[in-house]
């Protein structure tokens, strides 16, 4: 079954190696195939992997386009390890992620890696809420 896409004006795509941008008009595209896809928006810079929850998203982003990801495995468990000591919440999104991983399913693991991005803002929104409220007074 082909994979449809439809791209915006300028709008890119990752399709393997190759990176495509498109022409100033819509375009639907239908393709077939293994090759790794990521639309423009899916895609992470290492510098903008400012948090943990988005170093993880990158490094399964990065196991996704590798032709070896098992390369991107230590650091991709070492850096959940040190997420999950310290907020334990995330417990089971990594426990998700890590199915996919394991599978070979990289992009769903992208997908979930998302929903832990979105936790994590949560919890940083959160200890800003509580920064911000003044102490009681006794």
């Amino acid at each position: 079954m082909a994979l449809i896409i439809d791209l915006k004006p300028g709008e890119k795509i990752l399709i393997g190696d190759a990176v495509i941008t498109n022409d100033q008009q819509r375009t639907r595209l239908h393709i077939s195939g293994d090759s790794p896809i990521l639309r423009e928006k899916d895609v992470m810079q290492e510098e903008d992997a400012d948090t943990p929850s988005k170093g993880i998203y990158f490094l399964i982003q990065c196991m996704y386009l590798a032709r070896a990801p098992r390369t991107y495995h230590d650091r991709y468990f070492e850096l959940v390890k040190e997420l999950q000591d310290a907020a334990p919440s995330i417990t089971l999104f990594v426990m998700k992620i890590n199915d996919h991983i394991i599978e070979g399913s990289y992009y769903k693991a992208m997908k979930e890696a998302k929903e832990l991005m979105k936790h994590e803002e949560e919890l940083l929104d959160n200890v800003r809420k509580q920064t911000r409220q003044p102490a009681h007074a006794e």
